[in-house]
């Protein structure tokens, strides 16, 4: 095969990804699960599922063609936690403020993990759950609980979050929600 056959086979299977890429980007959806596979969670297999949709919580996951390809987990509260425990305690707070009340659970969605399987997941289901949140007529922020990491905080940052705190094991973005 010479050069100009090589250069035009490897222009051809970079737009047959882009292709693909946009593809599954397209015919995504973003669905409430019942549950998920947490020891594929990288930043908190610990947590299991009662745990990630008791007290109001919720997971969320980005579906194609039948298959999940990125999740993400959420607990709403009224403050921003600093550890897995506060975001427990203030979650259930919430909550059981909520039943008293009008029944929507705290007005700070917490990310508190998110994966990916799929190249553009993570950055696809941030940005689709940040549009259900802007619709919902309770929630007033987007907040994280990421890991102090460097990974965690150059996706948020470039994510468009900016930078609340960094706590002792954790650090906190948040998305800004304009109404």
């Amino acid at each position: 095969m010479d050069l100009k056959a090589k250069i035009k086979k490897g222009k051809e299977d970079i737009n047959q990804k882009i292709q693909n890429f946009f593809d599954w980007i397209k015919g995504a959806e973003i669905i409430e699960l019942k549950k998920c596979e947490t020891h594929k969670d990288p930043i908190r297999p610990e947590l299991d599922n009662e745990f990630r949709t008791s007290y109001g919580r919720k997971i969320y996951g980005v579906k194609y063609k039948n298959e999940i390809h990125a999740v993400m987990c959420f607990a709403f509260t009224n403050q921003i936690p600093k550890t897995v425990h506060e975001l427990d305690l203030f979650s259930r707070d919430a909550f059981l403020q909520s039943a008293t009340r009008d029944q929507n659970v705290g007005k700070i969605a917490i990310a508190y993990t998110v994966w990916s399987n799929k190249k553009g997941g993570g950055k696809l289901i941030v940005k689709e759950v940040f549009k259900m949140i802007k619709k919902s007529n309770h929630l007033n922020r987007l907040v994280t609980l990421s890991p102090l990491t460097d990974m965690a905080r150059n996706f948020h940052l470039k994510n468009g979050a900016k930078e609340v705190q960094v706590n002792e094991q954790t650090q906190n973005f948040e998305y800004m929600i304009i109404k």
